[in-house]
This record gives structure tokens, C-alpha cells and sequence, in this order.
């Protein structure tokens, strides 16, 4: 029998980043009345071993990173890896997110967006992926020529830390795009249609993609250039999957899948904070049924 070889994302074992994670924030910095601590913090997914060229900047985590323990994996997720594609990017990335604790309640990240000490933790992780620590050297999260932030409070994040390091941020290609999520938000908010908000959305990201192209060498050597832009909806292809080298050892491939299958669930707002239900996709259900 040939033996399978299973990718995963191998954690944080080096400097700076094992240091990051073994000196993260608790809820001194981030208030259990606004962020869902009890959850526990969540870092980032991709490369941290130098080959990194894109860093995209999330908001928060959700339910499915929560079990994952690693961020953008759902939907969300997957849309990022698309604009990633369209830009010659398949491996080179890593991302973060503006909180490394989920958000709770309405408005609470907004709330937070300036707090000094959220700030001073953010920063040294961009510090660490985006600062030489030697003049003229390569940063320890690797030659990353563009940023990409995901919506108005990431946009915020990284161009309040932009500040700090000026020199560092006036070499970076900065791409301050709406959040993937936007058009599910907005229509439940009443404010456009679900059709009318993905439309907006892919016109947003298309403004993105020329400029992002010619700031980012691919690692896709047939990425097209100029990238093929977006339509008004989602098209085949424009989702692509999380890579198994992203998420931690023994993470079963339904992790990765598009079913929604982590759900906080609850019939008030505390047990829904305290619950996620996780249900494997009926299509991964491979084991033999009951014989009765």
C-alpha cells in the first residue's frame, strides 16, 4: 500500500512567533463583555516560515476557527483564497486578524478599534511579518510586498500600526478591500439585496486586482496578467479551497469544506456563547450505516 503524505501546518515553534503566542492577551486587554476570551485565542493560518508575499488582514474569529484554531477558514475563507488566485497567489500568504478573540455583541469591535493595548500585541505581530530585524534583512514572516486588509476596522488595524513604522509601510502595496462577508452582512441588515451587495463586493475587489498583481511576484507561474476579473456573482473557480497545510495535524479534510458545519446554537445569547455545535457534512459521513 502507498503510503499517503498528509500536509498541516506544523504551529509555532520559532522565533519571534512561539514567543507571540506564549505571551498572548488575556481578558485584562480584551473585555469578556465584548470578546468571547472563554473561547481562547486565535492567531493565523498560512506560512510563517519565511515564504510569505501577501499578508491579509481579517477581523475576527468565528465559530468554525474557534474549533479550528486558525482564522479565514469557513466561506469567508475560501473567497479570500479565490482573490488570492486571481493574483498568482496559491502558498505564499499568511493571515491575521485585527482581534485575536471573537467579537461579541454589536459594535463591540468597533469599540475596541483604538484600545492601546489590543494595538501594542497586533503591532509586534506586524512587526514580526512585515520588519527586517536586521537593515536590509528579510522579516521573519518573509518578503511580503503587498497587504491586503479585509474591511474598515482591519483598514484601521494596519494603518494605525503603519504609523509606528513609516519607512516599513511606504514599501508595502496596501489593498483595503471590503470584508468577504459583506455581502451576507448587509443584506440581513436590510441595508441592500444579497444579489445587489455581491455585485458591490466582486467591483470592489476587481478595482484591487491590477494593482495587486503588479506588486505581488505569483508563485502560480500561469496566473493570467492581467487577472481575470470577477463577474457580478460568484462563478465557478472563484472559491477555492483552504489548504490542508494550513490547519493543525490530524485536522480532518470536512474542515476545510464549504458545509456549514460548526454553529453556535443556543436558545438565548448566553448559550449560544457558551455552544458550538459541530455536525460532520452528510457527504463526509463515510462510515458504513447500522445494519438492523
Amino acid at each position: 500500500m502507498t503510503q499517503q503524505i498528509h500536509q498541516f501546518c506544523p504551529g509555532y515553534p520559532a522565533p519571534p512567533f512561539n514567543t507571540l503566542v506564549a505571551e498572548h492577551p488575556g481578558e485584562d486587554v480584551y473585555p469578556a463583555k465584548d470578546f468571547r476570551v472563554e473561547w481562547g485565542p486565535i492567531f493565523h493560518r498560512g506560512r510563517l516560515d519565511g515564504t510569505a508575499r501577501v499578508l491579509v488582514v481579517g477581523q475576527d474569529p468565528a465559530a468554525h476557527e474557534s474549533i479550528t484554531r486558525r482564522i479565514l477558514v469557513g466561506e469567508a475563507g475560501q473567497r479570500v483564497q479565490g482573490l488570492l488566485a486571481k493574483i498568482g497567489i496559491v502558498d505564499s500568504y499568511v493571515m491575521i486578524n485585527t482581534f485575536v478573540y471573537s467579537v461579541f455583541g454589536q459594535g463591540g469591535g468597533t469599540r475596541h478599534a483604538k484600545d492601546p493595548a489590543i494595538a501594542e500585541y497586533r503591532h509586534r505581530w506586524l512587526d514580526a511579518l512585515l520588519v527586517p530585524a536586521t537593515p536590509g534583512g528579510i522579516p521573519a514572516g518573509g518578503p511580503i510586498t503587498a497587504v491586503i486588509t479585509l474591511g474598515s476596522l482591519a483598514n484601521q488595524a494596519y494603518t494605525i500600526w503603519s504609523k509606528t513604522r513609516p519607512d516599513v509601510a511606504a514599501a508595502l502595496h496596501h489593498a483595503a478591500v471590503k470584508h468577504p462577508t459583506y455581502p451576507d452582512s448587509a443584506a440581513a441588515a436590510g441595508q441592500i439585496s444579497l444579489a445587489d451587495a455581491t455585485t458591490k463586493l466582486l467591483a470592489d475587489w476587481n478595482r484591487q486586482l491590477p494593482a495587486l498583481r503588479r506588486n505581488v511576484v505569483p508563485d502560480d507561474a500561469s496566473a493570467a496578467d492581467p487577472p481575470v476579473p470577477y463577474g457580478t456573482d460568484w462563478q465557478d473557480g472563484d472559491l477555492v479551497p483552504i489548504s490542508a497545510a494550513d490547519l493543525p495535524a490530524g485536522s480532518p479534510p470536512w474542515w476545510r469544506s464549504l458545509a456549514g458545519w460548526a454553529n453556535r446554537t443556543g436558545s438565548n445569547a448566553q448559550l449560544k456563547r457558551a455552544t458550538i455545535t459541530v455536525t460532520i457534512p452528510t457527504a463526509d459521513r463515510t462510515w458504513p450505516p447500522l445494519q438492523h
